[in-house]
């Protein structure tokens, strides 16, 4: 399938403007998440023919972009969403932020699941509140939930929100049916409201596919909000498009509120019609893109077991990024990533900012040609081997 579109030839970046790439002309960056290919054709195609209409006013959110979501979700992971459940945003971050400061008060503790992705702690501690930390506990080069300490966090009466990451960015869990609902029944049982950035939902390995949280139950359902989006998967994070996924009435009245009230709630005049062919014509391209990324990751996979002592990439089956193990380094992984970057030029991001024992660990973006995927290992084994040799 990959054959049909190409994902080899490298596309200029640099002086456009990028965030990932606004660095110097040695350097390869691959540490923020997103992609460097071009996304699909079908959603190139659909925004050129709304440039060429020349008129850029106040947009609309018609029943064409309700209808992409529902076939999506339904067709794509068996999740029944309704009409009325399903609100625009601007993305998901902000979306997050004006939901902890809606369903929360000042000084309360919103639980977060670490390592996770670092913008979560920004969306609490920005707000006032408190950040309460449940980490994940890493044995054998896989992540599992400690539950009891999960239980005995989600029972203070202090903490009202809970932030799920499903699947997990970074160490690319998929969370199985069982392990959602026991979250939801902890929650439900100790009247926490979640919120599941479900957002690398289609960054899934070929073959696997990820459970939607208020897919799981009744319960789960009714305490939950899902935050979706196009942006990760079809490369459309500038394009400002998202929704938020509440079916219980009174949640979703407060979502809302919240939303409008922070303006982040009216799409501009791209961010619908990108969502729509993404998301109605936009199947094949992904699934070619998903086979890419996930042999960039297995390649990645050997090439660190064979040809970096100290180094492990941790096995995921979801996002495009890869999460390296360095504790056999013994190095804070800041250090390393800094040392990385002044030796090799290779931009990757520290472990550090993602909480719990992140500070171990980097994160390596691999959603790119495989020649950029390449050259990045190969900085990886030369900046490692000389980081071991100037500290013997």
């Amino acid at each position: 399938m990959t054959e049909a579109y190409d994902f080899d030839t490298a596309v200029d970046r640099r002086g456009t403007g990028s965030l990932k790439w606004d660095v110097a002309e040695n350097e390869l960056p691959m540490w923020v998440a997103d992609m460097d290919f071009q996304t699909a054709p079908a959603v190139r195609e659909a925004l050129e023919r709304r440039a060429r209409h020349g008129v850029f006013g106040y947009a609309i959110v018609p029943d064409a972009w309700y209808e992409a979501y529902m076939g999506w979700w339904k067709d794509r992971h068996g999740l029944k969403l309704e009409k009325d459940w399903l609100i625009f945003c601007t993305g998901v971050v902000p979306a997050i932020s004006s939901m902890v400061r809606k369903l929360t008060t000042p000084a309360e503790k919103v639980l977060i699941q670490t390592p996770v992705y670092n913008i979560f702690f920004n969306s609490i501690l920005n707000n006032g509140r408190q950040v309460l930390e449940s980490p994940l506990v890493y044995e054998n080069g896989a992540y599992r939930i400690d539950f009891g300490d999960l239980e005995r966090k989600l029972s203070d009466p202090q903490t009202t929100l809970m932030i799920l990451c499903n699947p997990h960015n970074p160490v690319g869990k998929i969370w199985d049916r069982d392990t959602l609902e026991r979250i939801g029944e902890l929650c439900f049982r100790h009247h926490v409201r979640v919120i599941s950035d479900e957002i690398h939902c289609d960054l899934t390995a070929p073959g696997c596919a990820y459970v939607p949280f208020a897919s799981v139950s009744e319960h789960c359902r009714q305490i939950s909000v899902t935050c979706i989006a196009p942006t990760k998967a079809f490369n459309l994070a500038g394009l400002q498009t998202a929704a938020v996924a509440v079916s219980d009435p009174v949640l979703r009245h407060k979502v809302w509120r919240g939303l409008n009230t922070d303006e982040v709630a009216e799409p501009n005049a791209f961010a619908v019609d990108a969502a729509v062919a993404a998301f109605t014509r936009g199947a094949d391209w992904l699934d070619a893109l998903r086979e890419y990324v996930f042999e960039n990751k297995r390649l990645t996979e050997e090439f660190v077991k064979k040809e970096i002592p100290g180094v492990t990439a941790v096995p995921s089956q979801a996002t495009y990024l890869s999460w390296l193990d360095c504790t056999a380094l013994s190095a804070p992984a800041e250090e390393l990533a800094s040392f990385l970057r002044e030796k090799t030029g290779l931009y990757l991001s520290s472990g550090e900012q993602y909480g719990g024992q992140g500070k171990w660990f980097l994160r390596l973006n691999l959603a790119c040609p495989r020649a950029v995927a390449q050259d990045g290992l190969r900085r990886l084994k030369e900046g490692v081997l000389a980081f071991e040799a100037q500290r013997r």
